[in-house]
């Protein structure tokens, strides 16, 4: 079963640049990234409406919403801001590039993330294998922006 969820973190990965590359297109007919950032959003916003109306996703019940500890409102803010850096940088960098430091990046904050055990992540400490695989990643990068 896990193989069924690296398979789909796969996929989901191959996504990212198409993505950025769409989004590009698309601030290119709207003249601005954020006018682009914001249209993907209002569409995939619409999409996601459509899903839950389709699979008759129930709502909350009521008090959930204002248990919900405040940070936990912020993965919207950054959506958008990930999606706006990528119309940004895929324009200047292209796609390889972008989706490497963009993923040294996402290593580098996950690796404090799981030290930390911060955001609802399980504690999982930094080993240097850990720090060996991101290294590798950021070098992974570098040979990428070189060449």
């Amino acid at each position: 079963m896990k193989w069924f969820f690296i398979l789909f973190a796969l996929l989901a990965g191959a996504g990212m640049p198409l993505q950025a590359g769409i989004n590009l297109r698309l601030r290119h007919t709207l003249g601005e990234p954020v006018m682009a950032a914001l249209v993907s959003f209002a569409v995939g916003t619409f999409c996601l409406l459509a899903y839950a109306a389709a699979a008759r996703t129930p709502l909350p019940p009521p008090g959930v919403l204002a248990a919900t500890p405040w940070w936990a409102w912020t993965g919207g803010a950054l959506g958008a801001f990930f999606v706006f850096a990528t119309i940004v940088l895929a324009g200047q960098l292209g796609a390889a590039t972008t989706m490497a430091w963009l993923l040294a990046g996402q290593f580098l904050a996950a690796l404090l993330l799981d030290h930390f055990g911060l955001v609802s992540f399980a504690l999982r400490e930094i080993t240097w294998q850990r720090v060996a695989g991101v290294a590798l990643i950021i070098a992974g990068a570098v040979l990428v922006n070189k060449y």
